[in-house]
């Protein structure tokens, strides 16, 4: 009897089970918030993540441009505006969406070829051989010192206008930012933008560092640099991003508004349009890796201790099998704890120029 006490109290359910009662509860906690990981490994990651790195465009902002005005240097306006409609169509970056969807132009030009450019922007050639770019101050750096605007068009390598936008920052971003510099999270926008609008977000937010003007490539560089120092998170929502998410130790795409190819390469997808849920994931990601250490803590002094004792003879079959099941058991219950996950609030809205 005393051997078969032995043998029920050796039993490793309650080892085996410390992990995987925790990570399956974990995921599925994430799952009910529209919070899906590609793989249970990213969850445990977040308890070394000392960097959150993010992009400003559709992640920090809402993607929600409005068009507040434009110049045309050369052309009529309703041309300029054509040329710059017939162009975006073929774009899906939010600032294209936005210019389709608030100008309507009908009588758009058929482009004898037209493709994007990652990070610079759109190239069109009609007909008659003319070549378009239209993008941001990149295109237009070396004809012009104003930088101070959304987009640029260029006529075969000639200014003939820009125009501008408004997009709105996310109501929750500045609370975020703060909550993850409390947990001694560092963060950092990397974006394609020019310098002068990332630094009015970043100042907004709350955010320590900007890397901006940065190509897909150059995103991907930043993030390799960063991973080298210390494991670093990245959330983006754009083609561009897909690069850097892929690289980085987490990635996190904002999976309601992203592209597809955000979604596919990063490790995570938000399905809301929330950024506090880069917070609660990482969160629930520290949550669970103290649970588990405390499962598999706890199930091995309960085994250890009720080993001796059956060994002994001072702990018999039946408590031996209490002893057992009971570990089993609290080690479960232990897991659950992670289904009262804090949420973050949100603040106020505000406006600032986009690009």
């Amino acid at each position: 009897m005393r051997s078969i006490a032995v043998l029920v109290i050796s039993c490793p359910c309650a080892m085996g089970l410390a992990t995987p009662a925790a990570i399956a509860v974990g995921l599925g906690r994430a799952a009910k918030n529209g919070i899906l990981f590609r793989n249970a490994k990213s969850l445990e990651l977040f308890k070394s993540i000392t960097t959150v790195v993010f992009d400003k465009t559709g992640t920090l902002t809402k993607g929600n441009f409005k068009v507040t005005g434009f110049k045309s240097l050369l052309l009529a306006d309703e041309e300029f505006k054509q040329l710059i409609f017939s162009i975006e169509k073929y774009s899906n970056h939010p600032i294209a969406k936005a210019i389709t969807a608030g100008w309507k132009i009908n009588n758009t030009i058929n482009w004898k070829k037209i493709e994007e450019i990652k990070g610079l922007g759109m190239k069109a050639e009609d007909t008659t051989g003319n070549i378009y770019l239209l993008g941001s101050y990149k295109v237009a750096a070396s004809l012009t010192a104003d930088n101070g605007h959304t987009a640029y068009l260029l006529q075969n390598e000639k200014l003939i206008g820009w125009f501008d936008m408004e997009d709105e920052i996310r109501t929750e971003a500045k609370e975020v930012i703060t909550y993850l510099h409390s947990k001694n999270i560092k963060t950092i926008l990397l974006s394609g933008d020019s310098l002068e609008r990332c630094k009015k977000v970043a100042d907004t937010v709350g955010i320590d560092q900007v890397f901006a003007q940065q190509k897909p490539e150059e995103k991907l560089v930043v993030i390799e640099h960063l991973n080298k120092a210390n494991p670093t998170a990245m959330v983006g929502d754009g083609i561009n991003d897909a690069p850097a998410l892929a690289i980085a130790s987490v990635g996190f795409a904002m999976g309601a508004i992203g592209s597809d190819t955000a979604i596919e390469t990063a490790d995570i997808a938000l399905m809301q349009d929330d950024l506090t849920k880069v917070a609660e994931t990482i969160l629930l990601g520290r949550r669970t890796l103290r649970i588990i250490r405390f499962n598999v803590t706890f199930a091995l002094a309960i085994k250890g201790i009720f080993l001796i004792l059956a060994f002994l003879g001072i702990a018999g079959l039946w408590l031996a099998i209490l002893a057992d099941t009971g570990a089993t058991l609290l080690v479960i219950m232990n897991s659950l704890r992670l289904l009262r996950t804090q949420r973050i609030g949100s603040s106020k809205s505000m406006v600032l120029p986009a690009s």
